[in-house]
């Protein structure tokens, strides 16, 4: 089956290619233009359709393509790290990965050339890229300790994957959902503390108890009318959240659905809301086209009345509350698993960029300490799981974690962005190194009492996340001496965990090179940061 499109209004340009020819086309021409190379391919091609098998040019790097990742819950095992290691080793000081505030990893430096062979050695330690760009799924989050935090309540991981499998036919590609109005983002939280930003999500499931249908019990002994009784019973399922997004046109929360349904209907339901989006989506503008939009026009009375039909039956109303109740953690250091006498650790990764040897080490120290399991977090860190306590504190003089700390500073401990104009085409200013370095120094100068969310966005589409930040910055251009210079728009006020809310624009314009002095005063007016020089002794 192949999607349907809603042709009533006029097409946009990305809607006139994809109705010539979908986005999956290109997978059995990959050979053919390993052998013509990029210059010779089908612009079109080249800079759009390869996206839905997850490879992406980059104008700025032109020639060497970055590479995006499917990794469900943010699951990798050592065998699976140590094969994308050997991928971007190959590309010397161009080759890299970098963490995604969406649990997954993306490879920079690939060239076409090489891109039949690495799908084979993809597909051979069963991971794939296919659907994770354009106008798709993006990859599916979860807990990043989902089936070892001691506190969770549910473990989705074998959600995620059922989703996945669903929307990508397994990895191999699946043309019913290669075609939706624009990106989509799912995430399916099983703990207390919304460590999947559930609110920044277009379908989002979080923790919930609903008083469900009462069990009829019957007395053996009396075999009765009057013995049966009704029993009230709770259920762990999850309320459901829909139509949160960032872009350049608008910033929106998700919003209740007022939907409660048990684990064995979130693949369904994602399907049949997958399937609404798809077939009546907004499509003449791309700047309206997500589907919070949708939700617009309709109402969210009519929207839940047609997913209902699509799922083939009456959703239940919502819990009244969930079961999110903690702030957000972000499961850096050393924590006890619900497993006795095994532990997690969580490895602060600065600005989520790991280099080949990076990635060899963090692979040997999964399989000699661990069993092999890695998985990453939105926070573009990484966890080391099922450590024995009779392994822990030689694993913690493993050199690598000077690098990788279990203790960082405040500042650099929360910091986020997203690839910047080293990589990115789209971004309008140049963002993890400057990020990087810009804390560092700030480091040096103050003390910071507590971890401060810092996030750096190049653009507006704003893969960095700002908006959930106590502290963001979305790349723009301004003007100073005359000339066109890198800047960025401030943001703040954004909060995760229980109340999350999404954060507002308070100052526009400001150039990077006068950045330092306002994050200053920001960290000592606003989150109790202050010289050492002036510090208490």
């Amino acid at each position: 089956m192949t999607s349907v499109v809603n042709t009533s209004t006029s097409l946009n340009k990305f809607e006139k290619f994809k109705a010539e020819k979908d986005g999956l086309a290109v997978k059995p021409e990959l050979d053919h233009f390993a052998q013509i190379g990029w210059e010779a391919m089908d612009q079109t091609d080249r800079e759009h359709r390869l996206k839905w098998l997850g490879v992406f040019f980059r104008p700025v790097t032109p020639g060497k393509f970055m590479l995006r990742m499917r990794t469900p819950s943010g699951e990798m095992t050592s065998h699976k790290m140590r094969v994308l290691a050997e991928i971007v080793q190959r590309y010397g000081e161009d080759g890299n990965a970098d963490i995604t505030t969406r649990q997954n990893l993306q490879l920079r430096g690939i060239r076409i050339e090489d891109i039949p062979d690495i799908f084979n050695r993809l597909q051979a330690a069963e991971m794939t890229s296919v659907q994770s760009g354009m106008d798709n799924v993006r990859n599916i989050t979860a807990s990043p300790v989902a089936g070892i935090d001691a506190d969770e309540l549910i473990d989705t991981r074998y959600l995620v994957q059922q989703v996945q499998d669903m929307i990508t036919n397994h990895g191999e590609g699946n043309p019913e959902f290669t075609n939706l109005p624009r990106k989509f983002n799912i995430a399916i939280e099983g703990g207390r503390d919304n460590s999947v930003h559930a609110e920044i999500n277009d379908i989002a499931f979080v923790p919930a108890l609903r008083a469900v249908e009462p069990v009829l019990v019957v007395d053996d002994e009396a075999k009765s009318a009057e013995s049966v009784e009704s029993v009230p019973s709770l259920q762990l399922g999850f309320n459901v959240l829909v139509g949160g997004f960032f872009s350049g046109k608008r910033c929106e929360s998700a919003i209740p659905l007022d939907a409660w349904v048990a684990p064995d209907d979130v693949v369904d339901l994602c399907r049949a809301i997958l399937e609404v989006y798809r077939d009546h989506g907004l499509r003449a503008n791309r700047q309206k086209s997500r589907l919070m939009w949708l939700i617009d026009d309709w109402g969210l009375d009519r929207f839940r009345e047609v997913v209902e039909k699509r799922f083939g039956r009456e959703l239940l109303t919502a819990a009244p509350e969930d079961e999110m109740a903690w702030d957000k953690r972000d499961h850096i250091g050393v924590f006890a698993q619900k497993q006795p006498g095994l532990n997690y650790v969580g490895l602060h990764i600065p600005i989520g960029r790991l280099f080949a040897p990076d990635m060899f080490e963090v692979a040997r120290l999964a399989e000699v300490y661990g069993n092999g399991e890695i998985r990453l977090t939105v926070e573009q860190n990484l966890i080391i799981p099922n450590i024995p306590n009779s392994r822990l504190e030689a694993f913690l003089q493993e050199s690598l974690l000077e690098k990788f700390s279990i203790h960082p500073d405040s500042l650099v401990r929360s910091l986020v962005s997203c690839t910047g104009s080293q990589f990115c085409n789209f971004a309008l200013i140049e963002t993890k190194n400057r990020a990087l370095a810009m804390v560092k120094d700030l480091e040096t100068e103050l003390n910071v009492p507590h971890p401060v969310r810092i996030h750096w966005t190049g653009c507006p589409n704003s893969c960095g996340q700002p908006q959930v930040a106590d502290i963001g910055f979305i790349g723009t251009k301004v003007r100073k001496d005359g000339k066109t210079v890198e800047g960025v728009d401030l943001y703040m006020g954004g909060k995760v965990g229980k109340e999350a809310q999404l954060g507002t624009c308070v100052q526009k314009g400001i150039a990077c090179d006068d950045l330092k002095p306002v994050l200053r005063s920001l960290l000592i007016e606003h989150f109790g940061a202050h010289p050492k020089e002036e510090a208490v002794t």
